[in-house]
């Protein structure tokens, strides 16, 4: 996207455009990485944050281990969390599982 993103504002829709929902992408992130980063943060980091999720020690559980689950199971890595992940696929228990 090239040029300003005006943001408070209500757009022609009707819509209000919030500035505390844009987010500055760094000129050498490709915009196709972030865009799980962004869909992750609202889906998952955010209700964690919202549910006192990010303190060091808690317990964790991830069901499914799909694109938002492997994001949630590094996502609590990151944050201390005691995680533990939960898949009806077999193949997938050796390539999540770390020390």
């Amino acid at each position: 996207m090239k040029g300003p993103l005006l943001t408070n504002r209500v757009d022609a829709d009707g819509t209000v455009t919030n500035r505390v929902y844009c987010y500055r992408i760094p000129d050498n992130l490709p915009l196709h990485l972030e865009a799980p980063l962004l869909c992750a943060r609202v889906a998952v980091y955010s209700p964690m944050v919202r549910h006192n999720m990010n303190q060091p020690g808690k317990s964790l559980g991830v069901i499914g281990l799909g694109g938002l689950g492997h994001l949630a199971v590094k996502l609590g890595k990151a944050l201390e969390l005691k995680v533990t992940g939960f898949s009806t696929s077999i193949s997938k228990k050796e390539s999540k599982k770390r020390p």
